[in-house]
């Protein structure tokens, strides 16, 4: 398994849901929420639908359940929004629908949603793997929409040139990260820098 170093440099924020960070959320989700008393032949279905589009950003942080940082990449995202507004706007085609379709369809949607976002932050994850050593790449932080990163490090090393180059390269990171760390990694103050093997600041940061 990859060890994760997560260092997201963003500020605390009301949470805000991955989509609702694509450049056409606001244009898309204005137009289907005034657009929604016009979708089922029964008034009931009105608020109960327009209660699901006001609240998707954060009805969407509250379902991932993510174990890791809601850290998503732009082209990751991108693919996320196409898919939701591609259904979203094939359900609006349609005219009007028999009771509950409507909101029913909006629900369903709504979790291949979450699916979609959490298999792509997920997936970004998990490339790390198949690389060698310290490795970054930029995302968008889903909690305020701000530029973040994400520092990992990958165990595919093939030779022991390879190995030594990544364990150098990791504790390297470490040096330089220690000024941002909390106190509670005192594994990784300076003092212990000299003989950290990479299983101890694995373990290390397994604890933290």
């Amino acid at each position: 398994m990859a060890l994760l170093l997560c260092l997201v440099g963003v500020t605390a924020a009301l949470a805000q849901g991955c989509l609702h960070c694509h450049s056409k959320f606001s244009e898309k989700f204005s137009f289907y929420r005034h657009h929604v008393n016009l979708k089922s032949w029964w008034v009931g279905d009105i608020p109960v639908s327009g209660a699901l589009l006001t609240d998707w950003s954060d009805d969407t942080m509250k379902e991932l359940h993510l174990a890791i940082p809601a850290e998503i990449t732009r082209e990751k995202l991108d693919q996320v929004a196409t898919a939701v507004y591609q259904r979203m706007d094939q359900l609006y085609q349609g005219k009007m629908y028999f009771p509950e379709y409507f909101p029913n369809e909006l629900r369903n949607i709504f979790r291949e949603q979450v699916h979609l976002i959490q298999n792509a932050i997920i997936e970004s994850r998990l490339d790390c793997q198949r690389r060698c050593g310290i490795f970054q790449y930029e995302t968008i932080s889903c909690n305020n929409c701000t530029d973040s990163h994400v520092t990992c490090f990958g165990y595919n090393c093939e030779s022991s040139e390879q190995w030594e180059s990544a364990v150098q390269g990791l504790l390297n990171y470490i040096n330089n990260w220690h000024n941002l760390v909390s106190p509670a990694f005192r594994c990784l103050e300076p003092p212990h820098l000299a003989n950290l093997t990479l299983e101890d600041a694995a373990e290390c940061l397994k604890q933290h």
